[in-house]
C-alpha cells in the first residue's frame, strides 16, 4: 500500500468515525436547546402564576407571560420531533389558549394548573439523562 493510498484510507476512516460524533453533537445541542427553552417556559409559567394571582392589578402581565410561553413553545416545537415533547407542547398550548380566553372573558383568576403540569412534563422530557 502506498503512502498516498494509506493517507486516503486514513482520511476516509476518520471521516466515517466523525459522522456519528457529529450526530451525537447535534443530539447534545438539541438537548441543550430543549433544556434552555424548558427553563424559559418554567420562568414564564412562574410569571403567569404570579400575574394571575394579581390579575386585578395588571391583566397585561398575564398576557405578557402567555405571549412569552407561546414564543418559547414555538421555538422548542420547531426544533423537535420527539412525540412526548410534542404532546406536552400541545397540552401547554391548549392550556395557554384556555387561560387567554378566560382572561379575555373577564375571569381575573383562570386555572393555570394545566399549563404548570405541561411545563413540568416539558422539563422532564428535556432533562438529559
Amino acid at each position: 500500500m502506498t503512502t498516498r493510498h494509506r493517507r486516503s484510507t486514513a482520511l476516509a476512516v476518520a471521516a466515517l468515525l466523525a459522522v456519528p460524533a457529529l450526530g451525537a453533537c447535534d443530539a447534545i445541542n438539541t438537548a441543550m436547546d430543549c433544556a434552555k427553552t424548558a427553563v424559559a417556559i418554567t420562568d414564564a409559567v412562574n410569571d403567569l402564576q404570579q400575574a394571575v394571582s394579581q390579575a386585578g392589578n395588571s391583566p397585561q402581565d398575564a398576557q405578557n407571560a402567555l405571549n412569552q410561553i407561546d414564543q418559547s413553545l414555538k421555538q422548542i416545537g420547531d426544533n423537535t420531533d420527539n412525540a412526548d415533547l410534542g404532546k406536552a407542547i400541545d397540552d401547554m398550548t391548549a392550556g395557554v389558549t384556555n387561560v387567554r380566553t378566560a382572561i379575555q372573558n373577564g375571569n381575573p383568576t383562570p386555572d393555570v394548573t394545566p399549563i404548570a403540569d405541561a411545563a413540568g412534563e416539558i422539563t422532564k422530557v428535556c432533562t438529559p439523562g
